[in-house]
């Protein structure tokens, strides 16, 4: 459970990370490119930030992470620069891609077509013994 502090500053890197990836998107001329934070959870020692990224179009998600990886030295030093007067330490930075979304679409799509295992109940025995 995370405490109000690592809430706090978990929101305060949220907020800095969004304006300066979408930032970077805008200097860089990238369009058609949607990066957001879901969710930036921190370690108790504060040391780890750990960053859920929603990245738009899909298919161009695991180069866009790979990118970021690769510069997140820089971002973090971008960050460093934006909170250096309400973090004395900012943690190390760790960036995955959220795939929330498109579990929930799965499901969505599962109930919505004739797969769906509350209208057709034999479905449920099949999945059962996959």
């Amino acid at each position: 459970m995370e405490t109000n502090r690592q809430k706090k500053i978990g929101g305060v890197i949220q907020k800095d990370l969004v304006d300066i990836l979408q930032g970077e998107l805008r200097k860089n001329g990238v369009s058609n490119l949607i990066i957001s934070v879901s969710k930036v959870s921190v370690t108790t020692d504060l040391s780890v930030a750990t960053i859920h990224l929603s990245i738009f179009p899909q298919d161009k998600a695991k180069e866009t992470l790979v990118a970021i990886k690769t510069n997140s030295k820089l971002i973090k030093h971008d960050l460093s620069q934006r909170v250096r007067l309400q973090l004395r330490k900012v943690p190390n930075l760790v960036f995955f891609i959220d795939d929330s979304l498109d579990y929930i679409e799965k499901i969505d799509n599962a109930l919505s077509n004739k797969d769906n295992p509350i209208e057709n109940r034999e479905l449920l025995e099949k999945r059962r013994f996959q």
